[in-house]
């Protein structure tokens, strides 16, 4: 745990934004350490110090560094994006994953198609390639073409 780390003399990142003394019982300190000012910076400026202090005396003392790493990512966020923060990027993976899973969808049933011309045995041995695309990965399924015809209302057709 950072909070049992020894500190050296210099002032945390905090405390040097806030341009005060840093004391040996600084809530900032075990968190936000000299070498990393602008992790300091970001949440203060998005989230304030009072009410980064308030949060840390809230939280329990083994679960300020993840609230710490959180209030980070929230802030950078924030930064990036002012008005959806991390909903804008939750919500930009959830259309991703969205579009991944029809694309997954669409590339089953043509499996799947392929695999029941394949096990009834129709016509045709072709060896052919079919190549799919979806969010720049390519996907390559190597299938038999197999020449389905029939007589629908007086139409022939050919299916491939």
């Amino acid at each position: 745990m950072r909070s049992h780390e020894p500190r050296s003399t210099s002032s945390c990142a905090a405390c040097k934004l806030l341009k005060r003394r840093c004391s040996p019982t600084c809530n900032f300190a075990p968190y936000f350490r000299s070498d990393e000012p602008k992790k300091f910076a970001k949440v203060h400026k998005v989230f304030g110090a009072s009410n980064v202090s308030k949060i840390l005396i809230e939280v329990p003392e083994d679960q300020r560094e993840d609230t710490v790493n959180s209030l980070v990512y929230e802030a950078e966020a924030r930064l990036r994006d002012p008005v959806y923060g991390c909903i804008g990027a939750i919500a930009l993976l959830q259309r991703k994953m969205i579009e991944l899973q029809h694309d997954l969808a669409l590339a089953r049933a043509r499996l799947a198609r392929y695999a029941a011309n394949y096990s009834t045995g129709v016509a045709g041995t072709e060896l052919d390639r079919l190549t799919m695309t979806g969010l720049g990965m390519k996907l390559r399924i190597y299938y038999n073409i197999y020449i389905i015809s029939g007589d629908e209302g007086g139409k022939k057709f050919l299916e491939v």
